[in-house]
């Protein structure tokens, strides 16, 4: 039988975007609910009312650290973390800082990673390192951060904020977010008890089906009543 919690449990429903508002987030976390879904990842501040309304189910707190573009030091990235522990939030996916990546500056980003980590670790929580795949232009980037990731033993790597805009030839931006290619290298390079979160463009069932055949074990999306209701139809139970 197609069990729907294999659907439901691989979602974390993504509530990051800047306009909404307390009310939207409210009833978004009410259908988190319902729904039975993995997490809601949910800004910041609204941890205190996710919690309250999402007491007495399996759906955890997730939040976002250094988001969207990981350009905080690393002391303010850790009180940030902290912060966020100790409102409720358990599963903290956070950015590393891009800048360091592309200058290559590696001891910067494993000390940022395993620092980052351990305050996680300290709270009984757990990482989901945020590569943020569309600004690196070679694989060889995201190889090393799965090298210190996996140093680090990390409980996730993730591919994307969905927020990773780049400045395309005409002058627009725009983003490719989780892209199967980067999906299939980061589970071939990271250690098997690292997961990989796939994020940004999964928004159908057929998306979510194909990530987890590339080694996807989790997912964010905005689109979660939609997926679920696809599988429902499609069969799932």
């Amino acid at each position: 039988m197609k069990s729907i919690s294999t659907i439901s449990k691989m979602i974390d429903h993504s509530l990051l975007h800047p306009t909404y508002t307390d009310e939207f987030l409210c009833l978004e976390c009410c259908h988190a609910k319902e729904l039975n879904v993995a997490s809601v990842c949910i800004k910041p501040y609204a941890i205190g009312f996710a919690k309250e309304i999402l007491s007495g189910s399996t759906v955890n707190i997730g939040t976002v650290v250094g988001f969207p573009h990981g350009s905080t030091n690393i002391q303010n990235k850790i009180k940030e973390t902290e912060w966020v522990c100790k409102q409720g939030a358990i599963e903290i996916d956070f950015v590393i800082n891009i800048g360091k990546v592309l200058s290559e500056d590696w001891g910067y980003i494993s000390e940022e990673i395993k620092l980052i980590n351990e305050t996680v670790v300290s709270y009984s929580a757990i990482s989901k390192v945020i590569f943020e795949n569309d600004y690196y232009d070679t694989d060889e980037y995201k190889i090393r951060l799965c090298e210190i990731c996996n140093e680090h033993q990390v409980a996730f790597v993730k591919t994307s904020t969905g927020y990773g805009f780049v400045k395309q030839k005409d002058g627009t931006y725009a983003y490719q977010g989780a892209t199967d290619h980067d999906i299939k290298l980061m589970r071939e390079k990271c250690l098997p008890e690292i997961q990989v979160k796939a994020a940004g463009g999964i928004r159908t069932l057929n998306d979510l089906l194909r990530v987890r055949v590339l080694g996807a074990t989790r997912v964010g999306a905005t689109t979660t009543k939609d997926i679920i209701s696809e599988a429902i139809k499609c069969g799932y139970k």
